[in-house]
């Protein structure tokens, strides 16, 4: 006999046995028939006590501590964990983040490990959807980093406290409260219409930062960034043009939320000071918009009457200050504005700017464009 056969032999006596073990004809005796349920019965419970402990081993597994301390990879999530935090807080931020899949799971995970007293305070570098062990371990035998953020150009305070939130780094509702006062630099006016003292000052750029920097810190560090990139030169440009420090950004402001693109900088930059010059207002959307907590695309009549010192349609000059964080060349193009007559402009769908001189002009500029 080969093996072949053999197999099949062995193959067909055990299917046989466990036809008696299970199977019953309708001949058997009551006993047979008693016997073979029970074993149905038996075997049924196996198998679920075997599933029950085979999803416990794995979940055992997936809480257990392993020996990850960092990750690798460019889904990373940066997690700050606060002193006196505890595991619910932690596994409910962690669940919020993405990093985890169940916040329950991971306090079963700290309890298993007995790791509640092993937290420490700081950011860490986390990735979505790992391992429940994996994320606990990193944060107790891991390093807390220093944070890498990006601000772009033209965001305003809200903003900026949301994109540090959304890194780990500071408390949104924290970082807001300190915003509205802090004003470390003389030039920093204190305007009472203003809800953001700092606003426009926090220097568009990129950081590292500290994981224990506060609110104070971060913004401390932008402000210096501001004053160090304003040199000698541009201060005495704005003088030669008569606009203190906070002028200067105020309407350096305007033309980074109305300019997309480098090339209309100093024209917008240059219909600004015209319209200053005639008395006329400045009748840029972008102080609406700033009131609002939402973008709105096209902005209605019934907009332009918005009750505000921010309405640059109803009040004369600048607004109170400035409603976002101008990069460099916005600043600049205010210092060296183009050399036109334009008095009117209208961006396209696209963001390009289209240049007037009348006001009929311009109607007809916005009925082609838009």
């Amino acid at each position: 006999m080969n093996f072949s056969e053999l197999k099949e032999k062995l193959a067909d006596r055990t299917s046989r046995k466990l036809e008696a073990w299970f199977l019953y004809r309708n001949s058997d005796s009551d006993d047979v028939k008693k016997r073979a349920k029970r074993n149905v019965y038996i075997a049924s419970g196996l198998g679920v006590l075997i599933a029950v402990a085979a999803g416990a081993v794995l979940f055992a597994m997936s809480c257990a501590f392993s020996d990850v301390t960092s990750v690798d990879g460019d889904d990373v999530v940066y997690v700050r964990i606060k002193p006196g935090m505890n595991s619910s807080q932690i596994g409910q931020l962690l669940e919020k983040q993405g990093v985890i899949d169940s916040q329950a799971k991971f306090w079963l995970a700290v309890k298993l490990n007995n790791a509640d007293s092993r937290f420490q305070a700081g950011v860490f570098e986390l990735q979505r959807n790992m391992k429940t062990g994996d994320a606990l371990s990193v944060l107790i035998n891991g390093r807390s980093v220093a944070v890498r953020v990006t601000v772009p150009e033209g965001l305003n305070v809200r903003q900026v406290a949301k994109l540090f939130a959304e890194q780990g780094l500071a408390d949104e509702k924290e970082f807001l409260a300190e915003a509205r006062h802090f004003a470390p630099y003389d030039y920093i006016k204190d305007v009472p219409e203003a809800d953001y003292r700092i606003e426009g000052f926090l220097f568009p750029d990129t950081y590292d930062f500290a994981n224990d920097a506060t609110p104070r810190d971060i913004m401390q560090r932008m402000a210096d960034e501001f004053d160090r990139r304003l040199t000698q030169d541009m201060r005495r440009q704005a003088e030669e043009r008569q606009l203190s420090i906070y002028e200067l950004v105020t309407l350096a402001s305007l033309v980074e939320k109305e300019a997309r693109y480098s090339e209309d900088r100093p024209v917008i930059a240059q219909v600004f000071f015209k319209r200053l010059a005639i008395n006329m207002p400045l009748q840029t959307d972008t102080t609406l918009q700033y009131l609002r907590e939402e973008v709105k695309e096209d902005l209605s009549i019934e907009d332009t009457k918005m009750e505000s010192p921010y309405n640059t349609y109803l009040h004369y000059g600048l607004p109170p200050g400035p409603i976002a964080s101008p990069g460099m060349a916005s600043i600049e193009a205010v210092l060296k504005p183009s050399d036109t007559d334009y008095l009117y402009f209208v961006a396209d769908r696209s963001g390009h700017n289209h240049y007037g001189y009348t006001y009929d002009e311009h109607l007809g500029l916005v009925e082609q464009v838009r």
